[in-house]
């Protein structure tokens, strides 16, 4: 049996962002088919707490403006990764640059890929503490205030639909109950 996997690539498309490629593909079975898949460098998130220790502890969530959601989605920081950037140190830097804070401790919690029947990007999670508040630097197209909200109060935002964002709701709902409990 021949093993599934890319037979041929072809770029339809490359952005700031994302690159389209159309691949052939062999499936598991032996057939053969073309899959059109969004190429991402990957990207770290973070579930930044203000006093970690605390039985309820304070997460800092950005309210922020998403075009594709056509409106304004509560979100833990995350960007891309830059070229030659580890997910670590892009962590740090999405954290100072949408919330002005720096982290003493960063630990990773898991990775993740985001919606792998399309794209190959992977979010890489992070649990930040030990946090001083310092000045952001946003991007021009980000529009984000920050929303300083319980562990508690978030973990309801996500049951009661407030928070829509899987890689926010699944990385809190991690945090709370693999690394707080």
């Amino acid at each position: 049996m021949i093993a599934p996997g890319q037979l041929s690539s072809t770029r339809a498309y490359t952005g700031r962002v994302i690159s389209l490629d159309v691949d052939e593909v062999r499936f598991p079975d032996g057939s053969v088919g073309s899959l059109e898949m969004i190429r991402h460098p990957g990207a770290s998130a973070v579930v930044p707490l203000l006093d970690a220790d605390a039985d309820d502890p304070m997460v800092l969530l950005i309210r922020q403006y998403r075009y594709a959601a056509n409106g304004y989605l509560y979100e833990i920081p995350a960007g891309r990764l830059d070229a030659g950037e580890s997910p670590l140190q892009c962590a740090h830097r999405e954290l100072a640059e949408e919330t002005g804070y720096r982290a003493e401790r960063v630990e990773q919690l898991f990775t993740m890929f985001t919606t792998p029947g399309f794209t190959d990007e992977k979010i890489h999670l992070f649990l930040a503490s030990g946090l001083t508040a310092g000045d952001s630097h946003r991007e021009a197209d980000e529009f984000m205030e920050l929303v300083p909200t319980k562990l508690s109060r978030a973990l309801s935002m996500i049951e009661q639909g407030e928070i829509q964002d899987a890689k926010t709701a699944l990385a809190l709902m991690y945090a709370a109950e693999f690394r707080l409990s």
